[in-house]
């Protein structure tokens, strides 16, 4: 807490009677009044007097906001951002923290000892919802169904992750009865959209505590020193400072080198695939078994939708599949530079769209590439719950209806091809498409198909020659 010097010649006017000698503070975060000589426990530290005008006209204090939140529940990792702001909102709002962690994939490693971290940072308890199976049937599956890619290249695995966490913090809040939610995504992100319009869809009644838009914290390092200053367990040091973000559907890296996209990623930095140039010197084959579109099985063998990704991002990663770098449009404008791993995710996605070539004709093809795009840029705005996502789901869903059957797929150094398909509802008929003359097509017939096909370039070249 910072204490205001005194600072002559400013009057707050009240009545028309000049009152005791006062001060504006003007708070970067949040604008209050304090008087000479008091402390706030909001101030930023930061001061600025204006003796601009004697009529002080303050905004409603930030004080009021936060002394009407009771509880809140707080999406933790374990990880610095958040063990920080744990003990900042028990500061600065006056509340109970309850942590809440979903597990998504992650790993069992980021998930040992976050009870004891949680309680060492201030939360009253710790809850953990296994979400996986939820996370890859209800979210990951509708998403590879639709095609839907962002930028031609990101499979969206953290905007199809939000949705899901924001969803069962809603129910957390209810269950510990909670009148607020927070998170601990950065002011420049796409995640704080994501987690506020899922809760905003889901319970528009909840409060949002958003710590990096109020605090002084400008960054990691910040962080931790704060960290260091109030004994708050973390394991993060200055010389760490990659950011990840790990599920069950990929890993993304961000910051330190990547920042500048001329740097080649290190390779020490990947964590869910080898090098392809160190991948097997021989292919491996996988039978990729789908039914309505989504992958139920590996090589015959049926799997939860959960164990299956887990199963291909294990075989994916040997072979060095699924490395993504790409610099991305960030929904709020700026350009973001991203290292992603997917291996898993990439085998299903080209899987998917194999079959997809046997079993949608021409039209329905392009309607639904052109739906894709517009899904990816919803999933990835954070509009999960928008009508019009629901909506296009149900198109997808009936459209896909019929894509059932298997594809062979070739891994090889880093590679996916194609080596066969196969579908009961093939629309591929070989008697057809054969070089050789059937009943059904006769080649003869295409030569009208062709003249009236091209009368109008025809008609434009008349007319150019004057004919």
């Amino acid at each position: 807490m910072a204490v205001v010097p005194s600072i002559s010649n400013t009057r707050l006017i009240s009545n028309g009677l000049a009152l005791n000698q006062e001060k504006r503070v003007c708070c970067p975060k949040k604008p209050h009044l304090l008087q000479v000589g008091k402390r706030s426990s909001l101030f930023s530290g930061r001061i600025c007097v204006s003796q601009s005008s004697p009529q002080i006209a303050a905004p409603k204090a930030v004080a009021n906001d936060k002394e009407k939140v009771n509880k809140v529940v707080l999406a933790y990792s374990g990880g610095l951002d958040t063990s920080v702001i744990v003990r900042w909102i028990r500061e600065n709002y006056g509340c109970e923290v309850v942590c809440f962690t979903a597990d998504v994939g992650q790993g069992e490693m980021e998930l040992e000892g976050l009870e004891k971290k949680a309680k060492g940072s201030g939360a009253s308890q710790l809850v953990v919802k296994d979400l996986k199976e939820e996370f890859v049937k209800d979210f990951i599956f509708p998403c590879l169904r639709a095609g839907a890619i962002y930028e031609r290249k990101y499979l969206l695995g953290t905007s199809m992750a939000r949705p899901v966490i924001a969803k069962a913090m809603v129910d957390v809040a209810r269950e510990v009865g909670a009148d607020a939610v927070a998170h601990g995504c950065t002011g420049k992100g796409n995640d704080q959209v994501r987690f506020e319009l899922a809760f905003f869809a889901l319970n528009p009644e909840l409060k949002v505590v958003a710590p990096w838009r109020e605090w002084d914290i400008t960054g990691r390092e910040d962080a931790i020193e704060y960290a260091k200053k109030y004994d708050i367990p973390v394991s993060v040091t200055k010389k760490s400072i990659y950011s990840r973000d790990r599920n069950l559907w990929h890993l993304s890296h961000e910051g330190d080198i990547l920042e500048d996209p001329g740097n080649e990623p290190e390779e020490g930095m990947y964590m869910m695939s080898v090098n392809p140039v160190d991948a097997p010197n021989q292919p491996e084959y996988l039978d990729i078994g789908i039914v309505r579109g989504v992958p139920v099985s590996i090589n015959g063998k049926e799997l939860s939708p959960a164990s299956l990704l887990a199963e291909l991002n294990t075989i994916g990663g040997k072979h060095g599949i699924g490395r993504i770098d790409m610099v991305e449009n960030r929904l709020v404008g700026m350009k973001s530079r991203g290292v992603y791993e997917t291996p898993g995710g990439t085998i299903m996605w080209h899987a998917a769209r194999e079959l997809e070539s046997l079993t949608l004709d021409r039209e329905t093809m392009q309607v639904k590439d052109m739906f894709a795009l517009k899904y990816a840029e919803l999933v990835y705005a954070g509009r999960w719950f928008d009508p019009l996502r629901e909506s296009m789901d149900a198109f997808m869903d009936k459209i896909t209806k019929k894509t059932t059957g298997s594809v062979r797929l070739k891994l090889y150094k880093g590679s996916v091809t194609v080596a066969s398909r196969t579908s009961p509802y093939s629309l591929y008929r070989e008697d057809i498409s054969s070089f050789e003359n059937g009943q059904i097509y006769n080649q003869g017939d295409a030569e009208g198909f062709i003249r009236l096909y091209g009368l109008p370039t025809r008609v434009r070249a008349m007319l150019e020659k004057g004919i």
